[in-house]
């Protein structure tokens, strides 16, 4: 079973204009949520960034033809607002929707330090309560 980490992606909502937070597995399953997200849009929300995130890692012969470019994330820009997409540890990514207004350095900064917190979680197995000891 996989540990749910709903209760990390809040931090991330102190940003002002940050809107919801999924964390999801690289094959588009939810691993954790923000509180107002509706547990069926973020299962769409995290199929459709797995295939988001595959689609940019694809095409990143295109940034520097013959040179390797490594994928760092993925932002995507609406007329009311924006979609961060960036790796957050081993077969993890964290996506955030924010306002149009939104500092963008500042959602960025927050989502790299939700995600040096998440990749301590997701690489420490969950603790066992074992009775007497």
């Amino acid at each position: 079973m996989t540990q749910d980490l709903s209760w990390m992606l809040e931090d991330v909502l102190k940003v002002p204009g940050a809107r919801h937070a999924i964390l999801l597995s690289a094959d588009g399953l939810r691993r954790g949520k923000t509180q107002d997200v509706s547990p069926d849009l973020a299962d769409t929300v995290s199929a459709a960034m797995s295939a988001l995130q595959s689609l940019s890692r694809t095409t990143a012969e295109f940034v520097d033809p013959g040179h390797p470019s490594r994928w760092r994330q993925t932002v995507v820009e609406f007329s009311h607002g924006w979609v961060f997409l960036v790796a957050a540890g081993e077969g993890a990514y964290l996506a955030v929707s924010a306002s149009a207004d939104v500092d963008m350095g500042d959602i960025t900064f927050r989502m790299q330090q939700l995600v040096q917190r998440l990749g301590k979680e997701l690489t420490t197995p969950p603790r066992e309560n074992v009775e007497g000891k």
